[in-house]
Order: structure tokens, then C-alpha cells, then sequence
């Protein structure tokens, strides 16, 4: 039996909890123990539990990538857990404290976002190889873009395994249940329904999809568009909305536990993010289902969706390239759904639960018998 510590930083669910979650519903639970040390009260541990993790709060760590103080605590529960490998989810403390220990060590990419410059160069490259390579046996990235960013700040290519996401597939809901839906939200069964799952930060791109309703809506008078999430940009999200006179037709649902209902009513759905998008989980939750997406060239998108196959794709940060590709599915019902078995193939090809659990525990053997020489 291999036991894995994961140690994650997060107190609310956000894509390293998720990315977890996901992998315990396909683990292989007879090979594999999974561990989780969060933070204390953190949202993450009632589904974790629920998941079959053994979870350890820990005093100290939330949302914080380095706190020193909390050093010894991790410490002290990894000498406790025991584990062969300590999986770190935007925790450099966890990995100098699992390195400190003596464990096998991995920690997880899952943001891509420009490089600084002096990361790429000089002191800070050699800085940032010496302190990634140290301390870590294997790094996962994400998506080809994650693993750009760090071989761009002078990691070498032969310490990353790329992996892509996988997630479980979303139940389309009922036709009646769907219209309960519509009629809680005022959408009609003539309007075009766009939408974006996404925490709301600038660098999610809400504007630039408000922007480029704004200059379809005399043509398209059908586009509705409906925002599931919430974050720390939401009030400037709609007071935009109201300046562009779209109050009408943007439907905020607020946080979304369930995903289904949403993406169960949707005609496409659109990515628009321009900062920090390596795997979208979202968009894989609506591949699960056949839904299209427009997503920007950013970061991971490209690596997701084949432009064409199951979605179309656009230069990021530009609305009239966006607006374009609106429009274009607004008025073909018939790519809509050529796109829509597309992303449900691209789904069952490469970005299933089963694919991305055996992967993750693939890697895990493997980076052991490097170490140790054990399988």
C-alpha cells in the first residue's frame, strides 16, 4: 500500500481541492491510501472525508504558500502519517518540510501566467531552478502551458510530467428539470444561453464577454449570458453590466455547488480568461456533457480545445474576435452540435476520471522506484 500526503493551502474549493476530489472518486484504493492536510475549518474537508480521504487540519497554512512558522506542524505530521510521498498543492512549505523528512517529494502546477522578467534570467532563473529542483522529486503540470511557465524560469523539462485534468461526468438534467431552471433565472427557450463557470476576477475576462454582447445585442437581441461564481471582482462585473445596458441579459447565480442545472441549459460555453487558465475543469464539465466552448488562447485553452472540433477559439483580450465567434454560433444550430459531439468525444478520449486518476498514480510509482527503486 502507498500512502500519499497531500498537503493543500486552500480554505475554500478552488481547483487544487477540486482536482483531488475528483481523483478519490477513481482512486485505486486497494494500491493507494490518500491523506489530506488542509487548512483548519477549510471548505474542502466535509467532501474530502466524504471522498474516503483521511484528512488532518493544520493551524497555520491557509492560503499561504511559504509560512515558516508553520514548518514544524508539518513536520511533526508527516513523521506521524508516515507517508512514501508527500503531494504538495501550492505549499512550498509542504515540500520543504517533506524534503526536510526525508519523503519522496511532488507538488502539483495548476496556474499558468506570465513569467516575471527577472525569473527568466540571471540570479532569479538560477534562484528559482535551485529552489524547485531541490525541493521536489517530480513536478505535475497541468497543462503544456503550466509546464512552460516553469521550464521558462529555468526548471529543467526532465523534472515535469505533464497531465491533464480529467473530471467525472455531469448528468444532463430532465427537459422538465431544466425547465424549472430557465423559468427560476427568466430565461426563455428562444434565447441564445452563453455561460462561464469561473471564479470572478478581472483576469477571468467577464468584461471582455460583456463587451462583446454589448456590440452583438442590436443583431442578436437573444443572447443571454449566465455567471456562475463569485470572487473578489464581482461588483465591478455588474456595475459593468449596468453601464452596458445589460442588466436584462446577464443572470448572476452566485456560487454554484452543483454544476449541472447550469451547464444543462447552456447553447456554449465561453472561457475568456487572459491570466493564470491552465486546466479549466468547467470547460471539462461541459465536454462531459456535449456542450461547445469559445475560450481564449490563453494558457491551457489551446491545449483543451481543438479549435473547430469542440469549440472555436479566439485571440485573447479580443471582443470583436470574441463577438465574431458569438455570433457565429448564434447562428448555427447546426456547428453548434457538429462542436458540441465533438467536445464529447475529446472528453472520453482524454479527459475522463479514470484517465486522469490512473495517470496521477503512474506517475506516483514511478517517481518512486526512481527514488527508491520500489514499485
Amino acid at each position: 500500500m502507498i500512502r500519499v500526503l497531500n498537503i493543500i493551502s486552500d480554505t475554500n474549493i478552488g481547483g487544487a481541492g477540486r482536482v483531488l476530489l475528483n481523483y478519490l472518486k477513481y482512486a485505486d484504493r486497494t494500491s493507494f491510501e490518500t491523506h489530506a492536510a488542509v487548512p483548519r475549518g477549510s471548505l474542502l474537508i466535509e467532501p474530502l472525508l466524504a471522498g474516503g480521504a483521511v484528512v488532518h487540519e493544520v493551524d497555520g497554512i491557509a492560503d499561504k504558500s511559504l509560512d515558516l512558522p508553520s514548518l514544524g506542524i508539518l513536520k511533526r505530521l508527516i513523521r506521524e502519517v508516515d507517508p512514501d510521498i508527500v503531494h504538495t498543492h501550492g505549499s512550498l512549505t509542504g515540500r520543504i518540510a517533506g524534503r526536510q523528512c526525508g519523503k519522496t517529494v511532488i507538488f502539483t502546477r495548476h496556474s499558468a501566467f506570465p513569467v516575471k522578467p527577472y525569473m527568466k534570467k540571471g540570479p532569479g532563473r538560477w534562484a528559482n531552478k535551485l529552489l524547485n529542483e531541490h525541493y521536489a522529486d517530480a513536478i505535475i503540470a497541468v497543462s503544456p502551458a503550466a509546464a512552460e511557465n516553469l521550464t521558462d524560469a529555468g526548471v529543467s523539462p526532465r523534472m515535469i510530467e505533464i497531465m491533464m485534468n480529467g473530471v467525472e461526468p455531469v448528468k444532463r438534467l430532465s427537459p422538465e428539470a431544466c425547465a424549472a431552471f430557465r423559468a427560476r433565472y427568466g430565461v426563455a427557450h428562444t434565447d441564445f444561453v452563453m455561460g462561464i463557470v469561473a471564479r470572478i476576477e478581472d483576469y477571468k475576462g467577464h468584461t471582455d464577454i460583456l463587451e462583446a454582447m454589448a456590440r452583438l445585442l442590436p443583431e442578436e437581441p437573444r443572447l443571454k449570458l449566465l455567471v456562475a461564481g463569485t470572487g473578489s471582482y464581482e461588483e465591478q462585473v455588474k456595475r459593468r453590466t449596468a453601464e452596458l445596458g445589460l442588466t436584462n441579459r446577464v443572470v448572476f447565480l452566485g456560487f454554484q455547488s452543483d454544476v449541472a442545472p447550469v451547464l444543462s441549459v447552456l447553447d456554449v460555453q465561453v472561457n475568456a480568461s487572459w491570466g493564470t487558465e491552465a486546466s479549466s475543469m468547467a470547460m471539462l464539465e461541459g465536454f462531459s456533457m456535449g456542450v461547445p466552448v469559445i475560450a481564449s488562447d490563453y494558457g491551457g485553452n489551446p491545449y483543451q480545445v481543438s479549435d473547430g472540433v469542440s469549440g472555436l477559439l479566439y485571440k485573447t483580450r479580443d471582443v470583436e474576435a470574441l463577438a465574431e465567434r458569438i455570433k457565429t454560433l448564434a447562428d448555427d444550430p447546426a456547428l453548434r452540435e457538429r462542436l458540441g459531439l465533438g467536445a464529447r468525444r475529446e472528453y472520453e478520449n482524454r479527459f475522463t476520471g479514470e484517465i486522469f486518476a490512473g495517470r496521477i498514480e503512474e506517475i506516483y510509482r514511478k517517481t518512486l522506484e526512481a527514488r527508491h527503486g520500489r514499485k
